[in-house]
């Protein structure tokens, strides 16, 4: 049976602006999953449903999750605050279906509930400041280069949009907001309207107007939207109001207009118009609207070439390669943990002066490599015999130096281990601790899945807590497991725990909630703390 997804912009969270196809699509769903701050938002209209909620920046667990759960057969809504298109889950979903070989016809029912955007919900709030030409601009950089938002700042101001910043400022990203003010000060007036808007429709609603110098002195966060003037904009009575252009062609004061309906669409009308000639002469003598001696037609054409890349002087704007960080882990081997200088000096090749490289407590080399052609970071990486992992959430194998190889006879069991399951994408990290004696002082059995292999055979043990005030090591639960069945078993539990579990829910938790992997029955093995009343007797 094939399920539906359905990605529901609900607007700014007011239950009076979800539109009814986005309240009927969440009575629909047997499943809702998005951030938990949305979650609460919408609690009030749902009646039983699954919830699966993770913190921000989980998106792309949100979504992959969304897309099994479909496959499953079942109808599962994904939510975004605004427009699911616009900075939403929508993009992403699609994403995760494209590379999953998804195709329309015959692959899961997709529906896309619109929802009003925060530059619609906020231009209602401040009167109408994007009557006219307008686009939008995310601060953020953790998806896309800075050199690159510059550019689009740059480009929107030059061009005079009205524009709205979404993202602008957060706890650690305190700079861009103002970088972004000193390029729009180089082509907007410092009396340029602005209208912070906070929490739109929200109880926490907060409005403020104020200008483009001005604009830092008021409190911006992640929840604001800021929503910059063009030359037009201009303040009446605490309203922002943008000009659509009426005025050139009306007399908004007069019941009687001095153009007839007609004359209204003459070229004498428009001397601004694409089609104009030099020699056409406006009707009005109004210097807003009197014809250039280069011809709007010449700009079109020569910003034309510009998108292009055609003619002398602007192939470099479209070819310029955008440079990405890079990011992977490597290591020497599974069991070798020695460096040869070879594999140094490749590393000092490849990270470069941008690069970073970060040693880890599991023996692997982290990198970020700030590149174009990622491709050929690797090509080098294999060459120097490097174990290369990726980064995030995936399944990487620890395994200790197995005593320099003196106690060798588990390591190619270790090594299999990584051959199969190493880098697979997974609900949330996930780490197999092995250990090739009964010592265990690797350390094997504070890992998500311990292995110790103690006389001819493998003890197994599952479930560690590796942080916080329970943490405590995986509970034990088979002795003596033959060695040629350990990866086999292995490769079952992850596989269980990668259909099953929630998005970014660690193993331990998995392992308590569903209570048995593979037959292997949880026990509450939870360290029971007292904590002592305080002095103060709080």
């Amino acid at each position: 049976m094939i399920g539906k997804l359905l990605v529901i912009g609900f607007g700014p969270g007011d239950a009076k602006h979800i539109t009814e196809r986005a309240k009927e699509a969440l009575q629909e769903s047997d499943i809702i999953i998005g951030y938990k701050t949305y979650v609460d938002l919408i609690k009030g209209l749902l009646s039983g449903q699954q919830i699966i909620s993770t913190g921000m920046t989980e998106e792309v667990s949100r979504a992959q999750e969304a897309v099994k759960q479909a496959e499953q057969g079942k109808k599962v809504a994904v939510i975004s605050s605004g427009d699911a298109g616009v900075y939403g889950m929508a993009g992403l979903v699609y994403e995760v279906l494209v590379e999953k070989g998804w195709k329309k016809d015959s692959g899961v029912e997709v529906e896309v509930i619109p929802g009003i955007s925060a530059i619609n919900s906020c231009a209602a709030l401040l009167g109408a400041p994007i009557m006219h030409d307008a686009c939008t601009i995310s601060l953020s950089d953790h998806l896309t280069p800075w050199e690159l938002i510059e550019k689009r700042i740059e480009a929107a101001a030059q061009a005079d949009f009205v524009i709205a910043l979404y993202n602008p400022k957060s706890g650690r990203r305190t700079r861009q907001i103002v970088e972004a003010q000193k390029i729009l000060l180089k082509y907007r007036s410092p009396e340029t309207p602005v209208g912070l808007v906070k929490s739109a429709y929200r109880d926490s609603q907060n409005i403020v107007m104020t200008n483009l110098q001005d604009m830092l002195d008021h409190e911006i966060g992640m929840l604001t939207t800021v929503i910059i003037g063009n030359s037009s904009t201009f303040f009446y009575d605490d309203l922002m109001i943008t000009p659509r252009g009426y005025q050139r062609k009306y007399t908004l004061n007069q019941a009687v207009q001095p153009l007839k309906p007609h004359q209204r669409l003459q070229k004498e009308a428009e001397p601004w118009a694409l089609e104009q000639i030099d020699d056409v002469k406006p009707i009005r003598n109004d210097d807003a609207v009197q014809a250039s001696k280069e011809t709007a037609k010449q700009l079109a054409e020569e910003a034309l070439q510009m998108i292009t890349g055609a003619g002398e002087g602007f192939s470099h704007i479209v070819k310029q390669p955008i440079q990405t960080i890079f990011e992977l882990a490597v290591s020497p081997g599974v069991a070798n943990k020695k460096f040869t200088p070879k594999q140094m000096l490749t590393l000092s090749e490849v990270v470069g002066e941008e690069g970073v490289m970060e040693y880890t407590q599991d023996h692997y080399i982290k990198l970020q490599i700030v590149t174009s052609q990622p491709d050929e970071i690797v090509q080098k990486l294999e060459e120097a015999n490097f174990i290369i992992s990726p980064i995030g959430d995936v399944l990487s194998v620890k395994a200790c130096d197995f005593c320099d190889g003196e106690k060798k006879d588990s390591i190619s069991y270790a090594e299999e281990l990584h051959e199969r399951l190493g880098g697979m994408e997974l609900p949330k990290e996930l780490k197999i601790g092995v250990n090739g004696c009964g010592m265990a002082c690797y350390g094997a059995v504070k890992e998500d899945i311990g292995l110790v292999y103690r006389k001819g055979a493998f003890d197994l043990f599952l479930g560690a807590k590796t942080a916080g005030r329970s943490a405590h090591s995986g509970q034990i639960v088979a002795e003596g497991i033959a060695p040629e069945k350990i990866v086999g078993l292995v490769e079952g539990i992850v596989q269980e725990y990668k259909e099953k579990a929630y998005p970014n829910e660690r193993f331990y938790k998995f392992f308590k909630r569903v209570k048995q992997v593979k037959g292997f029955i949880y026990q509450d093995i939870t360290p029971k703390i007292k904590i002592e009343a305080a002095v103060c007797g709080e």
